[in-house]
């Protein structure tokens, strides 16, 4: 699973996913990219299983890029707790994932290959997507 090995602060704010992506929006390295279409926070099991799925229908040709990373810890009270005394202890990690967010990208392998691939990870993902080709100007 990803985590990161080192953290500054162990409890963050929930902060916001508003707003569309001006970064990391664009297909910087592959050929086909699964873009976000709505805001969500990704957790790192769901992250893992989408890589999983999409390297094990490729049979391992091919390259796969994935452009998110879970750097934020969420917390979680107790079951039967009452509100107040504290924050909760951190439960896991999730990556921030705003509209327009590209999450993978992939390269080195056919066209249907690719978008076949990407529809299974994209199943595996709490989250609306669309399947983006890079087109080169010629």
């Amino acid at each position: 699973m990803l985590s990161p090995k080192r953290i500054i602060h162990r409890k963050k704010q929930r902060g916001t996913r508003d707003g569309v992506a001006h970064r990391g929006n664009t297909i910087a390295f592959g050929e086909f990219g699964l873009m976000a279409v709505e805001p969500k926070w990704i957790t790192n099991r769901q992250i893992e299983a989408a890589r999983i799925a999409m390297t094990r229908h490729i049979k391992r040709g091919g390259k796969v890029w994935i452009r998110i990373f879970p750097d934020m810890p969420y917390t979680k009270k107790p079951a039967e707790t009452r509100q107040g005394n504290g924050k909760g202890n951190p439960e896991g990690w999730v990556a921030v994932v705003k509209k327009g967010t590209m999450m993978f990208e992939m390269a080195g392998v056919s066209e249907e290959l690719a978008r076949e691939a990407l529809s299974l990870a994209a199943q595996k993902l709490p989250i609306k997507t669309k399947i983006v080709v890079r087109r080169e100007v010629e």
